[in-house]
């Protein structure tokens, strides 16, 4: 663990804020935000930065950006949460959690982190170029 130095609660507060404003407004965070910061900027390897990144996902930090979502759907009738799609994603999201951890806490970070980038990339792609 890193001795918590001013200059690195700073950082943990930029990237929490940083990850917070991402997920509110295109709907990621931590891996897409708070797992590359972590490593370049608090010097985490990779499986901590994924490992604290979901310690932080373990209570629930979205809820008021989802309620946000959800209340203005009500407003306008124009609904933007769907709860049974949420609902069956959450309980897989939780089975897939534990078995990719399970998975990726045996692999190289080295290759982790390629793995890490390769996803970022081809969404990355995806999304710029695809329908």
């Amino acid at each position: 663990m890193k001795i918590m130095t001013a200059t690195t609660i700073i950082i943990i507060i930029i990237i929490g804020l940083l990850a917070g404003l991402f997920s509110g407004v295109l709907g990621v965070g931590g891996g897409v935000i708070m797992v590359p910061l972590m490593v370049m900027l608090l010097g985490f390897t990779q499986h901590q930065a994924q490992g604290t990144s979901l310690a932080v996902l373990a209570v629930p930090v979205t809820f008021l950006g989802a309620y946000n979502y959800y209340k203005a759907g009500n407003l306008t009738g124009n609904y933007t949460i769907d709860w049974k799609v949420a609902l069956i994603m959450a309980l897989l999201f939780v089975v897939g959690t534990y078995l990719g951890s399970k998975f990726a806490v045996g692999l190289d970070e080295k290759m982790l982190k390629k793995i890490f980038g390769g996803v970022l990339i081809l969404v990355a792609i995806k999304m710029i170029l695809g329908k």
